[in-house]
């Protein structure tokens, strides 16, 4: 849908013939496709949501997360992967991911459950590879260690709400993935910022149609897998390259934890939804707060 619309702006005549308009249109179109809240958020939304509602009865609704995050990056970045950096390896790395949870999901493969968050933990070490390599050992070994340590947090909390209601892991992935972002983005790491705002958006998106139809939406490990590699490698990198502060971290980690121990009363999902949204934006409004603190004024 996204690469239809940048080939109308292409095709388009250059001036609009009204008189009242001099600005060419493919100008404007692009314009508006380069504007960060389109890219790290309207388009992510609204690419999820099809691909939830067209999947969801096949039990794939999940895929909505990497649809998201594949047109925040198709806008605002690109797909291609030379010369591979920190951030290209993310993309790399959720992919990689989503294609993972397919297999499981399909495959059945439950028992590759206990080796996603040492597999997430070896992809940390390696997407921060050469940050690391230029610090001196002892701390090359304590971020490391603390990388791999975030990522498998996350890949194991995000992957125990499946055994209870989907509403729980669409609301921790959608205040995960907008904490994240947002945290990346007041420390001064646009591109990074946009990543975690695309799978918090996308999220956001899952969860909005449960809400609209006050009905669950089963996820899977494509829905978690993908967000929790995405959003841990994100906020890992932040740190190691930005203003994040690493204790930041340790409050995004604790999202998932609280949502999967907070008692919900017996109502609707529209209820259930709104009070597991406030718990984990709680947690997700503390960590940006730390990195305002920190970081001193937004960059925007």
């Amino acid at each position: 849908m996204l690469g239809a619309l940048r080939q109308i702006s292409s095709a388009a005549p250059a001036v609009v013939n009204s008189p009242q308009f001099d600005i060419p249109r493919e100008l404007k179109l692009q314009e508006l496709l380069n504007h960060p809240a389109v890219q790290a958020g309207l388009a992510p939304f609204l690419a999820a949501l099809v691909v939830a509602e067209l999947f969801q009865r096949v039990r794939l609704s999940g895929l909505a997360i990497i649809a998201g995050f594949a047109a925040t990056v198709y806008l605002a970045s690109d797909f291609n992967f030379e010369p591979l950096t920190a951030s290209r390896k993310i993309v790399l790395s959720g992919l990689a991911g989503a294609a993972l949870a397919l297999l499981i999901d399909l495959l059945r493969l439950h028992w590759l459950r206990l080796l996603l968050p040492v597999l997430g933990g070896a992809v940390a070490i390696w997407t921060a590879q050469r940050i690391l390599q230029q610090q001196e050992p002892q701390l090359m070994l304590q971020w490391g260690a603390a990388c791999a340590a975030y990522v498998a947090i996350l890949i194991w909390g995000m992957d125990t709400l499946l055994d209870q209601e989907p509403l729980r892991a669409a609301s921790a992935g959608t205040a995960l993935g907008i904490g994240t972002g947002a945290a990346a983005l007041v420390g001064a790491s646009a591109l990074l910022g946009q990543f975690g705002l695309a799978i918090g958006t996308a999220a956001g998106a899952h969860l909005l149609i449960q809400m609209l139809t006050n009905q669950a939406l089963p996820a899977g490990r494509l829905f978690t897998l993908p967000l929790a590699l995405i959003a841990g490698l994100t906020a890992c990198i932040a740190v190691l390259s930005a203003r994040l502060p690493w204790y930041a971290l340790a409050i995004l980690a604790c999202i998932p934890l609280a949502v999967r121990l907070v008692p919900l009363p017996g109502n609707s999902v529209r209820i259930q939804s709104m009070l597991l949204v406030l718990l984990s934006f709680a947690f997700a409004g503390g960590a940006v707060y730390l990195t305002w603190r920190v970081a001193g004024n937004v960059p925007f």
